[in-house]
């Protein structure tokens, strides 16, 4: 068990992020799409088990972008890059590297990026004024400490830019998080709060506010199985997520505004499974409700809030991948490879 200093220093860090990120938040009690790109995992693991997880155990530097509290000095001189092929000609891509700090903390370094393809530009006469490229890119840094034995706190700081035409921003942003971790049992629990901050410099006179969330999630094996359940609860800052159902999709049906109890409750939850047969290989599966509503007013396919994820060790190399389908004209793709230099 680390010795009372540790701890000490452990809980000082999470509560001088806290302050910070509270100053910043005094003016942003709401949230808008502006920033929702900062919800996108950037590893397989996560993707494939529905898109939020911030309990998943895993010796991987992709791993701990949802919930610094999962990083560790398990994860010594490891360097973790990422790919996802998003929708229509959306292109994300990062890469990671962590390093432990003694004996019970980590500090790790990222930057992602996030490419939206070629769009047409125009004037409010609607004259053209040539293509640009929309971009966000977030730089960030995490460190994370045992609190007890099984306790582990961590705090990332994020700097984020974005240029979209002439237009640029910048957005400062912070994530907290604790995991408890029981090997024994293989029982994992976390809260995180994400994306505390805001704009520092706008696009314009409008303010545009980071997508502020308070998550839950505990992770789970039973008997002999090698299967890990997950349950995750997120967007626990409101209660009520409505949306529209669009019927059957024929002209004689109209949309449908959906507020339901039982709809609410499940928009906020998120499930998964992992299957873990060895060290060397996993496959996971994740449902996730609100991104089959989000898109009953499209044309979804039936696999639309499913997710899967597959990975496997190779010497020194981990490769995983992660596939989804929002809705027919979207089949999305993540990749992911890690590896440990001091192997080398």
């Amino acid at each position: 068990m680390p010795t009372s200093p540790l701890r000490h220093s452990a809980l000082r860090l999470l509560l001088l992020t806290a302050t910070a990120g509270a100053a910043l938040h005094i003016h942003a009690q709401d949230t808008s799409p502006a920033y929702s790109f900062l919800n996108l995992p950037s590893s397989t693991l996560t993707y494939g088990l529905g898109g939020i997880n911030i309990t998943a155990i895993e010796d991987d530097i992709n791993s701990i972008d949802q919930n610094p509290g999962l990083l560790g000095p398990e994860i010594e001189m490891q360097l973790g890059v990422n790919y996802m092929r998003y929708i229509g000609e959306s292109n994300f891509a990062g890469v990671k590297f962590g390093k432990s700090a003694g004996e019970h903390g980590a500090w790790a370094a990222a930057v992602q990026y996030f490419g939206y393809g070629t769009i047409k530009g125009a004037d409010v006469n609607g004259t053209l004024t040539g293509d640009f490229s929309p971009k966000d890119i977030v730089f960030s840094g995490t460190y994370a400490h045992d609190i007890t034995d099984r306790w582990r706190g961590g705090a990332t700081l994020k700097f984020i830019h974005s240029s979209y035409d002439s237009y640029t921003a910048m957005a400062l942003a912070t994530d907290l998080g604790v995991n408890y971790y029981d090997p024994e049992t293989n029982l994992s629990f976390s809260a995180v709060v994400a994306n505390l901050g805001g704009q520092i410099k706008r696009f314009n006179e409008s303010y545009d506010r980071l997508p502020v969330d308070i998550r839950l999630g505990i992770s789970k094996s039973f008997g002999s199985l090698p299967v890990t359940w997950s349950v995750t609860a997120w967007n626990l800052t409101r209660w009520h997520l409505p949306f529209y159902d669009n019927g059957d999709g024929t002209e004689s049906s109209s949309p449908q505004i959906k507020d339901k109890f039982g709809s609410n409750l499940l928009r906020h939850l998120i499930f998964a499974a992992d299957f873990v047969p060895s060290e060397k290989f996993h496959v996971g599966i994740g449902y996730n409700y609100k991104t089959r509503t989000d898109m009953s007013t499209y044309k979804r396919s039936f696999l639309s809030g499913f997710s899967a994820c597959a990975g496997i060790n190779v010497r020194n190399f981990a490769v995983g991948i992660a596939l989804s389908q929002p809705h027919n004209g979207a089949t999305t793709i993540m990749l992911n490879l890690s590896t440990k230099l001091y192997e080398f």
